[in-house]
């Protein structure tokens, strides 16, 4: 455990961001699966709305520094030529 006072609140500000983290993660993940339901079910809408809400989600996760730029531009290209393939 941590004894000076700014370990102590860097304790504090660690959990906070770790949290903030983790929110932003689970929800790109999310969106990204998201994706990947609707292609397997072969449901073109529903898959393009899903695009949209899953590279929204992975920028944000970008800018907020949780994926790095590799993994965001990966991810989106491979959602991206998922759901072309199906029009």
């Amino acid at each position: 455990m941590a004894n000076m006072k700014n370990a102590k609140k860097a304790i504090k500000v660690i959990k906070k961001r770790q949290v903030s983290n983790n929110e932003y993660e689970a929800s790109m993940k999310t969106a990204i699966k998201n994706v990947e339901r609707a292609v397997s079910e072969k449901n073109k809408e529903k898959a393009n709305d899903s695009l949209k809400v899953a590279i929204k989600r992975i920028d944000k996760a970008a800018s907020k520094g949780v994926a790095s730029k590799n993994y965001v531009s990966r991810n989106k290209s491979r959602l991206t030529k998922k759901v072309n393939e199906l029009n």
